[in-house]
C-alpha cells in the first residue's frame, strides 16, 4: 500500500484549501415590494421580475 514520504506541512494543506472558502449568497431588494430576493429571480412575494408581472400573486 502507498504511504505518504513525507508529512503534508500546514502550509501545503492551506494551499490546497484556499478556494474551499464560503462566500455569502448575494441578495437584492425586490423593485416591486421590497422583500429580500436573489438577483434575477422572480419574487416569490409578488410574482414581479424586472416591473413586470411574471407570476399571478393573490
Amino acid at each position: 500500500m502507498a504511504v505518504p514520504f513525507r508529512k503534508t506541512s500546514k502550509a501545503a494543506k492551506n494551499k490546497r484549501r484556499s478556494h474551499l472558502a464560503l462566500v455569502s449568497a448575494s441578495l437584492m431588494s425586490c423593485q416591486n415590494c421590497g422583500a429580500t430576493i436573489k438577483p434575477h429571480r422572480v419574487c416569490r412575494e409578488c410574482g414581479y421580475y424586472k416591473n413586470k408581472e411574471v407570476v399571478k400573486k393573490d
